[in-house]
């Protein structure tokens, strides 16, 4: 499961009255969880854990990996074109095309080695000062009772949430191979159909609850 904490620890030197105790107390025994919740999305968080960490991947059972390299065999499996086949000495799987002719679909590997693209962690690196100063100017607002605690932390959520969005939707390098900017129609490594950016989301949590 990809997902990032971010907790407000506050010290105050200060004789306390039973408010600000109570809203210290509150604002320490909450935080915030960012990423791809595997109870919700398992897939896209296993697909988010590949690119976060980068992976090789090898058949579990077959001789070798199916790699779509046309764009009619992207999202599909060999077992989805009827004729298909492999060319005497190649290593890959085409259909019939012509009276001699063949097109192919798919190319074999024993493996495949997917670089890391960090978007999780080099996001908190990147951002992680400004968000400690969005924070404060909330805290500040909960003190003068203008705010929650509950809502401070929706508040820095969603605005992580966002930042790690953007990054995905601006990042450009580990580039995708020739084959899959070709199927994919896009350059950018991280998006497709949006569908991995989209799950991008927070949950407020109260710890030790």
């Amino acid at each position: 499961m990809v997902r990032k904490k971010a907790y407000a620890k506050i010290t105050n030197s200060v004789d306390n009255t039973g408010r600000l105790m109570k809203i210290l107390d509150e604002l320490n025994s909450h935080s915030v969880e960012i990423g791809i919740f595997g109870e919700d999305d398992s897939f896209y968080a296993m697909i988010a854990n590949v690119h976060e960490y980068g992976m090789t991947i090898k058949p579990k059972s077959a001789a070798a990996l199916t790699i779509p390299v046309s764009p009619k065999a992207y999202g599909k499996s060999a077992a989805d074109f009827p004729g298909i086949f492999r060319p005497k000495g190649t290593d890959v799987l085409a259909i019939p095309k012509g009276k001699d002719g063949f097109e192919v679909l798919f190319v074999l590997k024993k493996s495949v080695t997917i670089p890391e693209r960090s978007f999780m962690r080099s996001t908190f690196d990147e951002k992680n000062d400004e968000w400690v100063r969005f924070m404060q100017g909330m805290v500040n607002q909960v003190l003068a009772r203008k705010m929650d605690v509950q809502t401070l932390y929706e508040r820095l959520g969603a605005k992580v949430a966002a930042d790690i969005q953007e990054k995905m939707t601006s990042m450009k390098n580990p580039a995708n191979s020739e084959s899959t900017v070709a199927n994919k129609g896009s350059s950018n490594p991280l998006i497709d159909t949006g569908g991995l950016r989209s799950r991008v989301t927070w949950k407020v949590v109260e710890k030790n609850a």
